[in-house]
């Protein structure tokens, strides 16, 4: 009964990993053929290597902004949300709204908004005066707020995702939890940190793992908001745009592609364990 599953599982994870673990002992010409094996010393050559170091910190930071910031605002508005008022399914659809809303279609409006000679933010002039980086160079082209302008995009795009699963993870805390907790004395703060957070553990563990996973393999708000640049710093060159980014200097050599990929998924399989190993010891699963 499982050999569907693992037919499928077989053909698109297992195959494709075994492969690409395969190539990344390969050397290619820039025209991507007449490939030369090189050894496994290849992969220690990649993770040694200038733009691989570079592209694995710029990666963390941009994790570092995207996770806390987009666990942060999730939380805090299904919180708000949670509430039994007249109306409030029409905030709960607007919360949840960019769900829907691919990535393409968020780095795009971002880029109205921030592009220094179209954008609306850039064209306001007491946002220009405050910030005079908002249009010259611009927030996507200035080499210490790319990064972080590319992240507030990402943290939008995802910020549905979290919404609605901590809204489940909020309707399914027992009332009378709370109710004990007021006769009690505590009041909505206090409620939140020793009732409403612990309990929302699982919801939040699972969260947290896949904003990771998600940040670590961002690709599209590179490309189409910044390139991976500005240049000549690539602050915004991720190990994903690295392997496949249009300015990347590996995009040309399938063996170094395939091998930057493993070295990914190497580290996004560590950070999935420590963050399981770490995390999942202090979360309450409740009876």
């Amino acid at each position: 009964m499982l050999a569907p599953s693992a037919v499928i599982l077989g053909t698109f994870i297992i195959y494709p990993l075994i492969r690409a673990i395969w190539l990344g002992r390969q050397r290619c010409n820039p025209q991507g053929k007449n490939c030369d094996t090189t050894g496994w010393g290849q992969y220690t050559d990649v993770w040694r290597s200038e733009e691989f170091q570079q592209a694995i910190w710029v990666t963390i930071k941009f994790t570092l902004i995207v996770v806390p910031l987009g666990v942060a605002l999730g939380v805090g508005l299904a919180v708000l949300a949670d509430k039994y008022l007249g109306g409030i399914g029409v905030f709960r659809a607007i919360f949840s709204s960019t769900v829907a809303t691919s990535v393409a279609v968020a780095s795009l409006m971002w880029f109205f908004l921030l592009e220094p000679s179209l954008g609306v933010v850039a064209n306001i002039g007491w946002i220009n005066d405050l910030f005079p980086v908002v249009k010259e160079p611009g927030l996507l082209n200035d080499p210490g707020t790319a990064l972080g302008s590319v992240a507030l995009s990402s943290v939008w795009a995802g910020l549905g995702f979290t919404f609605i699963l901590v809204t489940a993870g909020l309707q399914g805390i027992p009332a009378d939890l709370h109710e004990a907790a007021t006769i009690d004395g505590a009041g909505g703060t206090r409620r939140f940190w020793n009732v409403t957070l612990p309990l929302l553990g699982p919801t939040l563990l699972f969260v947290v793992v896949v904003l990771t996973t998600r940040a670590f393999q961002a690709y599209g708000e590179m490309d189409l908001l910044t390139s991976g640049g500005p240049a000549p710093q690539d602050s915004t060159t991720t190990v994903t745009y690295l392997v496949y980014g249009d300015t990347s200097e590996v995009r040309s050599d399938g063996g170094l592609q395939a091998t930057t990929a493993v070295w990914l998924f190497v580290v996004l399989m560590g950070l999935a364990l420590v963050q399981l190993r770490g995390l999942g010891r202090r979360v309450h699963y409740g009876n």
